[in-house]
């Protein structure tokens, strides 16, 4: 077994990183020769994990598959001094992987009682934001504008340990090493990414919301409500985002909404209507109390779709029943709207409440499935 361990990068992190990469935590990554834990064998674990502002790197290299025990052991032994294990697709591949390497060779995984935070894992929640060709960790750098001297895949360098184990040379060796360690190195740099999903976790605040003038595509001018927002971890690239009405941009420490108003008439539907009159001259439903005193010539039993009264004024959409009361262009609308007022836009309370909504609908249509494949790096 060889037992390489380095301590030469400063960790420069912002607030976001500093905070998920504190001592108690390990980034690791496993190199293996297959998919299987059956079938197959890991030949290399990497680790990278802080002592003050340092990061040290320890790697256990298997130079046969017969010392595929002694790494697993090193490697559990120096996770019995952390608390969170940090990784790139590490709940859908490596942890499972390990968890069976370690029945197999009889013994105790730490894993169930340690926090995993997996950033392939927490960055495919908001793959529609990124809009990136793949998910894959050297995608996630080329994002992020981070270089690396390795060049080879997972996949390509099992050819490689094949061809060590036959004829061990230090080229070789210096590949394997390479790619796991600029790997586990890279993790740390990738933390930022995680930003864009703090975001969809409420970790921000109500600024301001405002009423602006806007084109439409037809060049007639509109009205929209801008909320702004500020992100308690800012976010590395400037991003875009559009669902049906909603418009958001994220940038560093800010992120604003865009939401067009609606100018016009909509209808409030009683739930009770079988204690409404229905007027049709006026179009509207008055309580049976009030308008039981109507010849019964100009009225009749309102039913649900006409049990309504009319509002004119600025209204916002909402796809749940975030704010009341509720008003409608039609009966059984799914789009259903709220009145703009100014407590409304006054109201860090409500305001977030609605962002939150925002937010959630972005999310939902775009939710990624969990994988359990191994992503190669």
């Amino acid at each position: 077994m060889i037992h390489e361990c380095k301590e030469e990068i400063y960790f420069t992190g912002d607030n976001l990183s500093d905070t998920l990469f504190d001592e108690s935590a390990v980034f690791f990554d496993i190199e293996t020769t297959g998919f299987s834990p059956v079938h197959s064998q890991i030949y290399l674990i990497g680790c990278a994990y802080r002592k003050d502002n340092q990061i040290c790197a320890e790697q256990f290299f298997a130079e046969s598959k017969e010392e595929e025990p002694l790494i697993l052991a090193s490697f559990l032994e120096l996770l019995s001094g952390f608390k969170t294990l940090i990784s790139f697709n590490g709940i859908g591949f490596d942890i499972p992987f390990l968890k069976a390497k370690c029945e197999i060779h009889k013994q105790a995984d730490p894993f169930s009682d340690m926090n995993c935070i997996d950033i392939f894992k927490a960055v495919s929640t908001v793959k529609f934001l990124l809009k990136l060709e793949n998910y894959k960790q050297k995608t996630i750098e080329a994002f992020l504008g981070l270089k690396r001297e390795d060049q080879y895949s997972g996949g390509e360098l099992i050819n490689v340990y094949d061809r060590y184990t036959k004829d061990p040379n230090k080229e070789d060796l210096r590949l394997l090493l390479l790619h796991n360690y600029e790997d586990i190195m890279g993790m740390p740099a990738l933390l930022p990414i995680l930003s864009y999903v703090e975001l969809f976790k409420e970790n921000y605040s109500v600024e301001e919301a405002k009423i602006c003038d806007y084109q439409g595509y037809d060049g007639v001018t509109q009205k929209e409500l801008l909320i702004s927002l500020k992100n308690h971890y800012p976010v590395p690239k400037r991003v875009s985002y559009q669902y049906k009405d909603y418009y958001l941009i994220a940038n560093d420490y800010k992120t604003s909404i865009r939401i067009p108003i609606y100018e016009g008439e909509l209808k409030y539907f009683y739930s009770d209507y079988k204690n409404y009159y229905y007027l049709p001259e006026e179009d509207i439903a008055l309580h049976k109390s009030v308008a039981s005193y109507v010849d019964k010539g100009y009225r009749e039993n309102a039913r649900p779709a006409n049990c309504y009264n009319r509002k004119t004024g600025q209204f916002l959409p909402q796809s749940e029943e975030i704010m009341n009361p509720i008003f409608h262009k039609e009966y059984k609308d799914p789009m259903s709207y709220f009145e703009l007022t100014e407590d409304f836009c006054q109201s860090d309370v409500m305001l977030t409440r609605y962002v939150n909504h925002i937010l959630k609908l972005m999310m939902a249509p775009k939710k990624s499935k969990s994988t359990n494949k191994r992503v190669r790096k």
